[in-house]
């Protein structure tokens, strides 16, 4: 290879410190879990500052006359607990699909723990698993904001929604497109 393709080509490596950021991330992720999971365990056992740093993290506005666990409490730091497992299941997909269809690959063909979605990864497919997931985690927190709705002013809720249709109709477009240019290709070989 002659030089400068050589050092274009070499460049990709540029984005291992992004993935690594992503790593750091998502440990920041974990952390948040635990903790909320810490918190909700004190709090079904009856500890009232667990109670509050929950009712404060699902943003009641009137956190001080919240003064035992209920079911709508339990189910909103479920739901917000769902939707950091499923942000970290994103984090994982960009950083071990980004880094094995734009870095190199990882060598991972055979391993009893390789993602089945791995082994046809490429960049296409890549962006509808993303807007499919993105899809699941803006549904999480539209259906969280739902049930806590009475803390949420109006407009809040509205764009939320919209957002979240937007989210769907990107996510058909590109999912849309990428079967076009799919049977494109696929005509273009026979």
């Amino acid at each position: 290879m002659r030089p400068l393709p050589k050092l274009i080509f070499a460049t990709r490596w540029l984005q291992l410190p992004l993935y690594l950021g992503l790593i750091a991330a998502q440990a920041v992720y974990v952390f948040h879990f635990w903790l909320e999971l810490v918190h909700l365990l004190e709090a079904v056992f009856g500890s009232q500052e667990a109670l509050a740093a929950l009712v404060n993290s699902i943003g009641y506005k009137e956190s001080s006359a919240v003064t035992e666990l209920n079911e709508t409490i339990i189910m909103l730091v479920v739901l917000g607990l769902i939707d950091v497992v499923m942000i970290s299941n994103l984090l994982i997909m960009v950083i071990i699909g980004g880094y094995e269809t734009f870095v190199s690959r990882m060598g991972l063909e055979g391993h009893p723990d390789q993602p089945e979605w791995l082994s046809h990864v490429n960049a296409s497919v890549l962006k509808v698993k993303l807007a499919t997931a993105i899809i699941g985690i803006s549904s999480i927190h539209l259906l969280k904001t739902f049930i806590n709705a009475a803390n949420y002013e109006v407009k809040v809720i509205m764009w939320q929604t919209i957002i979240h249709f937007v989210f769907l109709l990107s996510a058909l477009a590109i999912a849309y497109t990428d079967k076009l240019l799919n049977s494109v290709a696929a005509d273009g070989d026979h």
